[in-house]
């Protein structure tokens, strides 16, 4: 990936990781089009920063998505990538029968809509020299938090499926997952005052030193996220699945939330 002169669209780019990823890059010199339901966190993010742009996207929506993308090009026909980073969270129980509605939208926003945006976006992008994808999964990719089972099989499945795109565009387009650890931002009740998970600002810098190495990185990994993604392959899958669990119900439950 180019370290300036991109123009990168940031899907989530209100808040959260997507916002603090979206002002760095702006930042070093590429143009950002933040991206998201909420117009107001939009321009709330936007204010102030050069080469940011903001546009509204319901992920949710299919008709929608596509609408967003012919605008999107029309609009800024030099976009050379995309970071997906739209996503959210939600706590659900497993051990009786319950409303699913919480389960689709997490699959709806978090896998379905990468994947449909991703097909509206790639006639275009394989055009573009220097181009990008940019997914962000998680840590719970690689070993689930129980309390949200399904924003972690989601997580899990775009991880598998960076891998295939990274495969199908090799030679045309970079392919490139982040996955953060437990990060404090909005995501969650609660989540952004939980002393033990990783300050926002922190994580936004390391992902950005990472990103600027040459060649880039196809999995962008703060250490703090590393004995997840390797917890298969060190052998303590077990130990970290309980170890992760145990950490984040103490955190929940210090904060209250």
């Amino acid at each position: 990936m180019k370290s300036s002169g991109n123009t990168i669209l940031v899907t989530g780019g209100g808040s959260g990781i997507g916002a603090a990823l979206a002002q760095r890059l702006a930042a070093r010199g590429d143009t950002v089009i933040v991206a998201g339901r909420r117009r107001e966190a939009l321009e709330e993010a936007i204010t102030g920063r050069e080469r940011m742009h903001a546009m509204t996207l319901d992920i949710d929506h299919a008709a929608a998505i596509e609408d967003f993308a012919a605008r999107l090009i029309a609009e800024h026909p030099a976009l050379n990538a995309v970071i997906h980073n739209a996503g959210i969270m939600r706590f659900e129980t497993l051990d009786a029968r319950r409303d699913l509605s919480d389960a689709e939208a997490t699959i709806a926003t978090n896998l379905l809509g990468p994947i449909r945006l991703t097909n509206a976006l790639i006639d275009h992008l394989v055009t573009k020299d220097d181009a990008a994808i940019v997914t962000v999964t998680s840590g719970l990719a690689y070993v689930p938090l129980v309390a949200t089972p399904t924003y972690s099989a989601t997580k899990a499945a775009i991880h598998s499926y960076t891998v295939s795109l990274r495969e199908a565009l090799e030679g045309r387009v970079e392919v490139i997952e982040i996955a953060p650890p437990a990060v404090r931002t909005d995501l969650t009740p609660g989540q952004k005052d939980r002393e033990g998970y990783m300050p926002l600002d922190a994580f936004a810098d390391e992902v950005m030193a990472l990103l600027q190495g040459n060649p880039t990185p196809a999995e962008v990994l703060v250490e703090r996220v590393r004995a997840l993604r390797n917890a298969e392959a060190d052998g303590a899958f077990d130990q970290r699945l309980k170890m992760i669990n145990d950490f984040a119900r103490a955190e929940r439950e210090r904060s209250g939330s």
